[in-house]
């Protein structure tokens, strides 16, 4: 912090401190006090440093890195831009340290769908390599942010390549208005008015050498983020397809949807959600249900497809699977509710997009309107 006060003194900056763990996160009220924070900072003007509470924190509650915690400060304050700065230029296929022909990857949609190499370690003055950058950058782009890296050592880059993303907006911006970008300049002859447009074009800004991940088009935010990302799972609920579907038409999980119940937690804890296919046989026998035995499932082909806070412990969850809400009452002596996760205590995660064609770093803005017309 004493780099940072000197560094901006010079500027009459006021900046302050935050210190965070993972118990910070965790906890819903002290996630939004977080929030509430930095708000109130940027009202005042002031700019937080954000760092790991090291003194408080245990190896349990660590975020580990400093790009998860980056990703997660931005997306709680839906952040427009998050910059992971490194000892490389960008990604690569294959590590350019020992392979020459290394081919730059600028642009990527689907961090899931991601071919490159991440032997990078890190830096001498940060924590983690390019793979957590990997994990920080899926985590910000899935709640809108536009995540960029590149290299630490020219820290001009950042305003580089924030002007060639503006410009890229206002390209698309008039595409999308069919509007031509020669009606930016002043009417008159056909020549000068298409020699004025070049000259507009020629002077336009070119994206210094980085990767950035284009954020979702439909971020998951608030409440729905903090259930996947901000809290640790305690165990894992197994769901049946029908379940699934269910819960992504927005209704809660019953527990005739639940096949299997794995690990020890306690109601109002979070757990992985994984659905599995499975052959559903209605019994003749009483009480009549759709009960699923464990045989029945292939638990180990489950897929995560969310994270829910239960409403039941794992003991009780592995007792009601199978049954009608209706029978909660005869099997526990109780029912405190008829869902096992309320819908709004369900945040699922959202299904691959497809990726995006690679733009080269040189690219104009004559070339993107040029591919947009095409």
């Amino acid at each position: 912090m004493t780099l940072y006060d000197s560094l901006f003194e010079h500027l009459r900056q006021p900046i302050a401190q935050i210190l965070l763990t993972r118990n910070d996160i965790a906890d819903r009220t002290q996630y939004q006090n977080a929030q509430n924070t930095f708000m109130e900072l940027f009202n005042l003007g002031v700019i937080p440093i954000v760092n790991e509470n090291d003194t408080l924190a245990v190896s349990e509650i660590r975020f580990g890195d400093n790009d998860t915690l980056s990703a997660i400060t931005a997306a709680m304050l839906q952040a427009d831009y998050l910059f992971l700065m490194t000892d490389v230029d960008c990604l690569y296929d294959k590590n350019p340290r020992t392979n020459p022909d290394a081919v730059p990857i600028e642009v990527v949609e689907d961090v899931t769908s991601l071919e490159a190499d991440t032997s990078s370690s890190g830096s001498s003055l940060g924590t983690g390599g390019m793979s957590t950058k990997l994990v920080a950058a899926r985590l910000a782009t899935s709640a809108g942010v536009t995540t960029v890296i590149t290299r630490s050592s020219n820290p001009g880059n950042i305003v580089g390549i924030l002007d060639y993303c503006q410009s890229l907006k206002m390209v698309q911006g008039q595409s999308q208005q069919g509007t031509p970008l020669q009606t930016l300049t002043p009417t008159g002859e056909d020549s000068l008015s298409n020699s004025i447009a070049s000259l507009h074009l020629d002077a336009s800004p070119k994206a210094p050498l980085h990767t950035r991940f284009l954020p979702d088009p439909e971020p998951i935010r608030d409440r729905s983020f903090w259930l996947l990302h901000g809290i640790a799972a305690h165990g894992t609920v197994f769901i049946d397809e029908g379940a699934h579907r269910a819960l992504a038409s927005k209704a809660g999980l019953l527990p005739v949807g639940i096949v299997g119940v794995d690990g020890q937690f306690a109601e109002q804890e979070a757990v992985r959600l994984l659905v599995v296919p499975t052959k559903r046989q209605t019994r003749s026998s009483p009480p009549k249900s759709n009960v699923i035995t464990l045989a029945e499932v292939d638990l180990k082909s489950g897929v995560e497809v969310g994270r829910a806070l239960v409403n039941y412990s794992a003991a009780e969850i592995a007792r009601i699977k199978g049954l009608q809400s209706t029978q909660i009452q005869g099997v526990l002596g109780y029912a405190d509710s008829e869902y096992v996760a309320l819908r709004e205590n369900v945040s699922l995660i959202k299904s691959i997009r497809p990726a995006t064609p690679v733009l080269p770093s040189n690219t104009s803005l004559e070339d993107l309107t040029s591919i947009q017309n095409s």
